[in-house]
């Protein structure tokens, strides 16, 4: 799993995204964007519709190549990299809309996302079956693990798809868990949870950095969500950083009051 918490590079950045910019055709998505996310930290990525959240997400992800500018993980030059190099390295990302197995059950979903398992291979399958048997049996009682952590243990066997979209989000959370982490990209994990189940994903994402020691970088549209969770907080407007501190701080900055939480210091629905 996450490096644990005594690991961690007393509060070094483990993501520097430093200049970044991203262009569609003649429209610059992510323009000269630079920000760090503290390793151990819960950092938030907000900013209106069409500020660039979700192009820097998959920029830092892999799923597209920046135009400039340098992604750094670890202290290591990832930028450009493909997904799956990044999920190797421990940059594991999730979607707004998530995206389980829906025929296979919660139990499943888990126990296939560990990659390079022997069992994958045909040859091994015949020719090392005690090792293949002894890793599957393995993934499958960390997998059990897991979903006691999330509190899904009572839906094991249920089909994924038949879980409701805050069950959803855990699963992805535990999707992640089952892998070797160290950089959780959330979008919008609190987007289409009812309030009661908000509060367990709520609940997990804090014990997953504080007790387990994963950093992460979430985009969020629920200001409380963001408040309650981040430490620090990244404002973007029109592909670049407007500001960056606490939800305390960004809440009396005058060029973010003006825009995006007008005027009042409130958040509004503008806020994405």
């Amino acid at each position: 799993m996450a490096t644990s918490p005594e690991r961690r590079s007393a509060g070094l950045p483990l993501l520097r995204v430093e200049g970044v910019t991203k262009r569609f055709g003649g429209l610059r998505a992510v323009d000269d964007c630079s920000f760090a996310v503290r390793d151990g930290s819960i950092t938030g990525l907000i900013g209106p519709n069409g500020a660039g959240k979700t192009t820097v997400f998959n920029v830092v992800a892999g799923a597209l190549r920046p135009n400039g500018g340098t992604v750094r993980f670890a202290d290591a030059d990832v930028t450009g990299l493909r997904p799956d190099a990044l999920f190797r390295r421990g940059i594991v990302r999730t979607f707004q809309l998530p995206h389980e197995f829906h025929g296979m059950t919660v139990l499943e979903n888990l126990v296939m996302v560990p990659p390079e398992q022997r069992g994958e291979s045909l040859v091994r399958a015949w020719f090392d079956w005690r090792r293949v048997v002894r890793q599957e049996r393995g993934l499958v009682r960390r997998a059990h693990d897991v979903l006691d952590f999330l509190g899904l243990a009572d839906h094991r066997h249920k089909l994924a798809g038949q879980l409701s979209g805050g069950q959803k989000k855990l699963l992805e959370l535990g999707r992640s868990m089952m892998t070797e982490a160290r950089l959780l990209l959330l979008d919008e994990p609190g987007a289409g949870v009812n309030k009661t189940l908000l509060i367990e994903v709520a609940e997990v994402i804090r014990r997953l950095n504080r007790d387990h020691g994963y950093t992460v970088c979430l985009i969020e549209h629920d200001m409380d969500l963001v408040a309650a969770l981040c430490e620090t907080v990244v404002v973007m407007a029109e592909g670049r950083v407007l500001v960056v501190g606490s939800m305390a701080e960004i809440r009396r900055h005058p060029e973010v009051v003006a825009a995006y939480f007008g005027g009042t210091g409130e958040p509004q629905e503008s806020v994405a």
